[in-house]
């Protein structure tokens, strides 16, 4: 079983920018693609960046051209720098692999406010 960790959140102020890590155990992680996840209170659990084995990437609309997804091969690890903050990106933020196989780490919580 894959276990995942994700860290980095916090509190930010409108604007502000926050860098989320995600250390994957195992030697699964340079076969797969790797997403970043989101779930607000009261909404379904959303993908809102996502990168292949080859490091393309995709972003939902709401996220493009302010988060930047990435990964270390070497250090079994996935980024997500969010930059330009709002109230609305306010979530707990999961990585796991695209689609989804069932393992989830415990969240990051991200709070967006003034």
């Amino acid at each position: 079983q894959v276990q995942l960790v994700e860290s980095g959140g916090g509190l930010v102020q409108p604007g502000g920018s926050l860098r989320l890590s995600c250390a994957v155990s195992g030697s699964i992680f340079s076969f797969n693609p790797w997403g970043w996840y989101r779930q607000a209170p009261g909404k379904e659990r959303e993908l809102v960046a996502a990168i292949t084995r080859r490091s393309s990437t995709n972003y939902a609309d709401s996220v493009k051209d302010r988060f930047t997804i990435s990964r270390d091969n070497s250090k079994n690890t996935v980024y997500l720098q969010m930059n330009s903050l709002k109230p609305e990106d306010t979530a707990v933020y999961y990585c796991s692999t695209t689609p989804n196989r069932g393992s989830w780490g415990q969240g990051t919580q991200v709070t967006v406010s003034s």
